[in-house]
């Protein structure tokens, strides 16, 4: 008898330890297989939708909370469960979306009441934890920081939250809850650090120390070294990672337009040409960044990243060739890094850096900024090894770098070797020697001056780039210019103003600012405060001064272009200032480690606590942010789709003319970037159905080819329809 009535404690820990796990479990696989079943978290397409990642993260925090309910883990699960489906839920109350629009919160009248009630719980749970706990985090505050520097540290949490509107009240309101929700879900993560019991920390701080080296540096003295296992495994992590989110998202397809005429030159260059000849009728062929003239047509990006994009599209993948130099860079900026840091510095920041949405979804496009980065990062790696080494064939190296990156993005490369320059004759570094120097300008020189005889060959002066040209043909003279007056900017629907002037210049540098704050780490407590952090109360040093005459170069560059360089992967015309992003992020988070340990903390464990939330910070990024953004954003990107390729092949276009009907951006444009080289030998051709008298145009060009009737995506609302087809050029009449 006594074996069958368990005592009262005992049934406690039974359904402690076996039974609440279990439905725990029960329940995260039951929310798993709802968000697969249910239709409302999929389009009309039957394509999953951004919502998804709402009922995933519930599924996952479930598994959390099973996991660690019968342990001494248990009230760190809580909040870990808690702060990932906060994060989740402020990620639904965005808008966002696959547009050319920065994204903002939705207004609360229209945010749904179990959503927001969430929010309430959650702060209400965050608010009494922290209050619980105030009796050592405010005296800790309180000697740690000066009453500026909290302001300064408020200051820049608060204004980087959210971003511009139209309507300044809106953007008031939408900062003031914008901030909210960032201070809540930064609570949480304090709450779920402090959770952690002091063994568990113990074991962990030994972990990090295994994986990062040791946390108690006397200084910051650089520690130059080679690549290791560590940069390595991260190096293949992001070239994985990148390469599945163009397979898988991206679908191995161009989705901004400056995408379709790189891909479109770098064929030109893998098949040994600058041009083709004129189409026979050109309007039919026209999209964005094509340049036609008396015989002949080109693209009119500069030739450098289509350059190396036509390695890639000469072995048929073109598509891999950013995830590669996403890999590449990992390594050289550790190289670079080593030069500047020690080796926790240096390891902790790559780290972070492989981590970092803004990185990984800048290595999934086809656009010039991980190129360009790659370029910079082996030109400062260059000038430092010359330095260091007194070999002038680094020099060189780091000269041949700096004018690839001059024939890529040329103000990227004017603020660049101006840094280095300055570098190399002492400021800041070693002194080159004159032989290195001499090597350096003289490698610069050369390589940057092989887009001369491009430039004449296409538009018949060596100082005229054919973009210039381009942009002052189709948009006006000095609508791509620097500087400022009524007469810059294209017309774009998200430039703020007319023209640029200073108003301009801020108004882009806070779209920039945010975008840095969200897409940077994707965390959902910012990702700058870290860095404002470093700067408003840690001590900097030679190496953090370079990174931010770094940042202050590219900021102030910019602040004289018209254009902020829109929505598309962050601040990417910024795109230089990731390495000091990520290194001062490590530099801050080892400060604030040390200011743990050293001011009355709960243990001797604050470095360990500190990586502890830069881990939970991580995951719920890899959890939350990262399939949000792949999934809300960036699938069907600007409407663009590769549906045509699959068309092509399920109705065998074959050798024929296919109209597309529909805008130039994005219907023909997503087709057009699968035309031949040349338009005169193969098909299937796209061509744009203008008006009658194009498409009459055409099809008398092109005797004896059948024609398909296509409509878009503007269109149809969904992918590419054929309309009608194959047809003789003379059924065409009224279609």
């Amino acid at each position: 008898m006594s074996t069958i009535l368990a005592k009262p404690d005992s049934l406690k820990n039974v359904i402690l330890i076996r039974v609440l796990p279990l439905l725990f479990w029960f329940l995260g696989v039951t929310v798993f297989a709802w968000a697969v079943l249910d239709t409302r978290f999929r389009s009309a397409e039957g394509v999953l939708t951004g919502r998804i990642c709402l009922p995933l993260s519930m599924g996952i925090a479930l598994f959390i909370a099973g996991y660690t309910v019968a342990g001494k883990l248990r009230a760190f699960g809580f909040w870990l469960a808690l702060a990932l489906l906060g994060q989740a839920v402020a990620l639904q109350l965005i808008q966002a979306g696959p547009y050319m629009r920065y994204q903002h919160f939705l207004p609360l009248s229209q945010i749904h009441p179990l959503l927001l009630s969430f929010l309430v719980v959650q702060a209400g749970l965050v608010v009494r934890g922290l209050v619980e706990r105030w009796s050592s985090i405010g005296p800790w505050l309180r000697k740690t920081f000066k009453l500026w520097q909290l302001i300064g540290l408020g200051l820049i949490f608060f204004l980087t939250s959210a971003t511009v509107s139209p309507r300044p009240s809106v953007y008031a309101v939408e900062l003031i809850f914008a901030a909210a929700v960032q201070a809540i879900n930064l609570g949480g993560i304090i709450l779920a650090v402090w959770a952690l019991p002091v063994n568990a920390l113990a074991s962990a701080k030994m972990c990090f120390e295994r994986l990062f080296g040791p946390a108690t540096v006397p200084d910051e003295t650089a520690a130059p070294g080679r690549l290791d296992r560590f940069a390595l495994l991260l190096a293949v992590w992001v070239f994985i990672l990148a390469a599945a989110l163009n397979y898988y998202a991206y679908q191995q397809h161009p989705h901004i337009p400056d995408e379709v005429a790189y891909l479109y030159q770098a064929r030109f260059l893998a098949t040994g040409e600058l041009t083709q000849p004129l189409p026979p009728v050109p309007a039919a062929f026209d999209f964005y960044l094509m340049h036609f003239r008396e015989q002949f047509w080109y693209p009119s990006p500069p030739p450098g990243w289509p350059a190396m994009l036509a390695i890639g599209v000469w072995l048929g993948a073109g598509w891999l060739v950013n995830p590669v130099l996403t890999g590449l860079n990992i390594l050289v900026g550790y190289l670079l890094l080593r030069e500047l840091y020690s080796r926790r510095t240096a390891r902790l920041s790559i780290f972070l850096l492989a981590l970092s949405p803004w990185y990984v979804f800048m290595g999934m496009n086809f656009m010039t900024h991980q190129f360009t980065l790659t370029c910079a990062l082996l030109a400062a790696v260059g000038v430092a090894w010359a330095g260091r080494t007194g070999r002038s064939v680094w020099a060189w190296a780091g000269g041949l770098g700096l004018g690839m990156l001059a024939i890529i993005r040329p103000l990227e490369a004017f603020v660049v070797a101006g840094l280095l320059g300055l570098w190399a004759i002492g400021l800041g570094g070693r002194r080159l020697k004159v032989a290195s120097l001499a090597g350096l300008g003289l490698a610069t020189i050369l390589s940057g001056a092989l887009v001369l005889p491009y430039n004449w060959v296409l538009t018949g002066s060596p100082t005229r780039f054919p973009i210039m040209a381009y942009t002052d043909e189709y948009f006006g003279p000095n609508s791509n210019a620097l500087g400022f007056g009524p007469d810059r900017g294209m017309g774009w629907p998200i430039d703020p103003f007319p023209g640029h002037s200073l108003l301009d210049a801020a108004v882009n540098a806070n779209l920039n600012t945010f975008s840095i704050n969200i897409e940077l780490f994707g965390w959902s407590t910012g990702s700058l405060l870290v860095i404002a952090l470093l700067l408003f109360a840690g001590r900097l040093r030679r190496s953090d001064y370079l990174l931010l005459a770094l940042v202050t170069a590219i900021f102030t560059a910019h602040i004289f272009y018209y254009f902020s360089g829109g929505p598309d992967f962050g601040a990417r015309y910024w795109y230089l200032m990731i390495i000091p992003c990520v290194a001062l992020t490590a530099r801050g988070l080892q400060f604030l480690g040390q200011q743990l340990d050293a001011r009355g903390s709960r243990s001797i464990l604050g470095d360990a606590r500190v990586m502890a939330a830069v881990l939970v910070l991580c995951l719920l990024a890899l959890v939350n942010y990262f399939p949000w953004r792949a999934i809300d954003k960036y699938y069907h990107y600007l409407n663009m789709r590769p549906d045509i390729r699959y068309l092509a092949q399920e109705y065998n276009f074959g050798r024929s003319l296919v109209f597309i009907r529909g805008d130039e951006h994005p219907d023909y444009a997503s087709a057009a970037v699968y035309n031949p080289v040349d338009v005169y030998v193969a098909g299937p051709l796209y061509v744009r159905n203008l008006s009658p008298e194009v498409t009459a145009q055409v099809a008398a060009a092109y005797p004896g080819w059948p024609v398909w009737l296509v409509d878009g995506p503007t269109i149809t609302g969904a992918g590419y329809r054929v309309v009608a087809g194959p047809l003789a050029p003379q059924e065409l009449q009224g279609r």
